[in-house]
């Protein structure tokens, strides 16, 4: 199981990386692409923040704690073996996206966003979207399929 989560992670970063490279040689000089009226537009930005563009010109601090995020989830694979699906599916959407968006930090100092959905308008990228997913999906597996919050109910009780 870790290996095929590892496959998928890494499926996740050659599709982002590919993406971004024709985003960045195509969209800049196209200005704003209409791909799905009323719902889905293709913009070149330049996010040197994380989520929305926030905490700007902190590349670094984000460097580190995606890498660090990035180990501990393998860490976790490797020596908790966990033997869910769902938690190893989240985990390699976490960990392509993060590698995805590290890629870009570290190259050049900034991360190519690109999707604009009409009902979402901050700009996103394909390695935003994984992570987005992976995080959800674990928060599910997290509260639904482990004791770990189950343990705090029943402290709580006595």
């Amino acid at each position: 199981m870790i290996a095929l989560s590892l496959i998928i992670a890494a499926a996740v970063v050659v599709i982002d990386q590919v993406i971004k490279y024709f985003v960045a040689g195509s969209l800049p000089e196209a200005g704003t692409v209409t791909a799905i009226p009323h719902l889905l537009d293709l913009i070149y930005v330049e996010n040197r923040g994380v989520a929305f563009g926030m905490f700007k010109d902190m590349r670094w601090v984000f460097v580190v704690l995606t890498a660090l995020i990035i180990c501990v989830l393998i860490y976790i694979m490797i020596f908790k073996r966990i033997k869910s699906k769902l938690f190893n599916i989240s985990a390699a959407l976490i960990i392509g996206g993060g590698i995805g968006n590290l890629i870009d930090r570290v190259l050049y100092g900034y991360v190519i966003d690109y999707l604009r959905l009409s009902f979402f308008s901050p700009v996103c990228n394909f390695a935003d979207y994984c992570i987005t997913i992976g995080t959800v999906l674990m928060v599910v597996y997290l509260i639904f399929f482990t004791d770990t919050f189950k343990k705090d109910v029943n402290n709580a009780k006595l």
